[in-house]
């Protein structure tokens, strides 16, 4: 299989990043997997019934990081 890796940064204001996450979350609770486009590649990611989420938080100094991972 190959792999396929799409990377998303992007500087948004807190509202901007709440509402990204609550698509992402629709998405994943619709059973339909969660879809990821980037210049011109469009990705659906199938999920099983059940997966691993790992949540991480990072400070250091004056950086703060609030990682979530989604596995199975």
């Amino acid at each position: 299989m190959d792999i396929v890796k799409i990377e998303k940064k992007q500087v948004l204001s807190r509202e901007e990043a709440a509402h990204q996450l609550r698509a992402i979350a629709d998405e994943l609770a619709s059973g339909n997997g969660i879809l990821m486009e980037r210049d011109g590649l469009r990705v659906t990611v199938k999920l099983p019934d059940e997966v691993t989420m790992e949540v991480e938080v990072e400070i250091e100094h004056d950086e703060r990081e609030f990682e979530i991972t989604l596995s199975w």
